[in-house]
């Protein structure tokens, strides 16, 4: 599916990198995982299937595909998670090169706030300086409930 090897993003996708949780949901173009990041449990990654550095070089049909994606997930953090807000933001950098775009689909809620000090960007960058990873079985019970409530909510 994915074409570069050595991109973290790809390589999860194809499964050369551990994904704890693995594939939550998926539709032809675009996938959702946790996060692999010191983001807190319940921070989702959009991402394409096909290696893409650029917002501008998605297809049409990729395109088309992505704001459903971001509003149903977001929709689906929101009920499981209660948080004060959803933040979707665009990252797309390693070490200062564009990479693998990929939409992080973070649940916020004030505990954290008020621990880092931090909102918006700012609290994102707290959150990775920390490089407090969730772990592994968290993510893994999380991805469960998520993936079951999608199912639910898509009708399956």
């Amino acid at each position: 599916m994915s074409d570069e090897s050595g991109c973290l993003a790809c390589d999860l996708i194809d499964g050369r990198q551990e994904l704890p949780g693995g594939r939550i949901d998926e539709t032809r173009h675009w996938v959702v995982e946790h996060c692999v990041g010191p983001l807190s449990v319940g921070a989702l990654i959009v991402k394409p299937l096909r290696h893409v550095v650029h917002v501008a070089d998605l297809t049409a049909e990729e395109s088309a595909e992505l704001g459903p994606l971001l509003q149903r997930t977001s929709a689906a953090l929101t009920e499981l998670t209660a948080p004060e807000q959803i933040y979707v933001t665009l990252w797309s950098h390693a070490g200062g090169v564009p990479g693998h775009i990929h939409f992080v689909v973070q649940p916020v809620h004030k505990p954290e706030m008020e621990r880092h000090g931090r909102y918006g960007p700012a609290l994102q960058v707290a959150m990775f300086a920390t490089g407090e990873h969730p772990g592994p079985d968290e993510v893994r019970a999380f991805a469960d409930r998520m993936r079951a409530h999608l199912q639910v909510g898509h009708g399956a």
